[in-house]
């Protein structure tokens, strides 16, 4: 049976060499020193909390885990550079999935241009991919705490895929848009960075639209009126679940990792022109207000009421369900 440097060697096969002054190899990483500040996150997906290996491939899983770091450094408006990676394998893990595992992950990192450069491998009774990214800034950060009363929210790309994937995984659906948004999330890294030049505030939509505007409300204390009926959505959830229902999974589905945005509306026709130059796809949802308080209005303007009855201006945010 192989052991852990047949495992090491297997694995870091699937990845170019790191262009690093020490890499893979010794009890640390070194790293030429950056331009730039540097943005650092870390993030782990566990078997049977994040995925189960009945419905994710091991190439779904190796992308996945790299994919929610990915989205981390693209909500600050970092350019990705290195990562490191600690794996822990159940005892008899097959060689050839770990193979897979890592063509999945590396696969993204080469569209990303994110180099592998250290990490560790353990026992476990679960399969278990923890995950730490750094990422270059060329502009000051973009954090949650910047916005502004009268500042504009937008968000990236379609909500409510991911949450659709998963309960059609859990029916036995294996194909399919939705499917797919669930088990290989796309980072708007390059979004992340334009936004760097424009942004006031935001983070990326792991928990839910819901939770995630909370935390960015919260921070930077302002209140929101979003509008119910200008939450973008994909035709296949619309399919789905009709369009009231789609509306309703866009605002409180998680696991979508597209950006939430807020911008000054000094900036935003030339943000929305920047978007349409470069093909990334925002909408505007909403704006924030001075009041701190949470109000959503249909296409008629009639309000409604905000979902679940969860305080999303709390000090905790341990109040709201996450599907993270």
């Amino acid at each position: 049976m192989p052991g852990e440097f047949d495992f090491i060697q297997r694995f870091l096969a699937c990845f170019p060499r790191a262009r690093v002054p020490v890499g893979p190899g010794d009890d640390c990483a070194v790293l030429e020193p950056s331009k730039g500040a540097l943005c650092v996150t870390t993030d782990a997906v566990v078997e049977d909390v994040h995925f189960t290996r009945a419905t994710f491939s091991p190439a779904d899983i190796g992308h996945k885990a790299l994919a929610v770091n990915l989205s981390d450094l693209a909500a600050m408006g970092a350019a990705p550079r290195w990562f490191v990676c600690a794996l822990a394998l159940p005892k008899d893990f097959p060689v050839r999935e770990l193979s897979a595992l890592g063509r999945g992950m590396a696969a993204l990192a080469k569209a990303h241009r994110i180099a592998l450069v250290g990490g560790n491998f353990t026992s476990a009774r679960e399969l278990s991919v923890t995950l730490t990214a750094t990422g270059e800034l060329s502009h000051p950060p973009i954090t949650r705490a910047g916005a502004r009363p009268g500042d504009l929210l937008y968000v990236s790309g379609t909500l409510g895929d991911a949450r659709l994937g998963l309960k059609q995984l859990a029916a036995g659906v294996r194909r399919g848009s939705a499917v797919r948004r669930q088990r290989r999330p796309e980072p708007r890294v390059a979004l992340g960075r334009l936004a760097a030049r424009f942004a006031s505030a935001g983070l990326d939509v792991s928990d839910g639209l819901s939770q995630d505007l909370g935390h960015l409300c919260a921070a930077s204390r302002v209140g929101v009126a979003l509008e119910l009926d200008l939450l973008p959505v994909s035709p296949a959830l619309r399919a789905a679940v009709g369009l009231e229902q789609a509306r309703r999974e866009a605002l409180q589905g998680g696991e979508d990792y597209e950006l939430l945005l807020a911008v000054p509306p000094a900036r935003a026709p030339a943000f929305e022109r920047a978007c349409g130059r470069s093909g990334e796809r925002v909408t505007r949802v909403g704006v924030l207000t001075r009041e701190r308080q949470w109000k959503i209005r249909d296409a008629a303007g009639r309000p409604l009421t905000p979902p679940d009855g969860f305080d999303h201006f709390a000090r905790s945010s341990r109040q709201s369900p996450s599907d993270d």
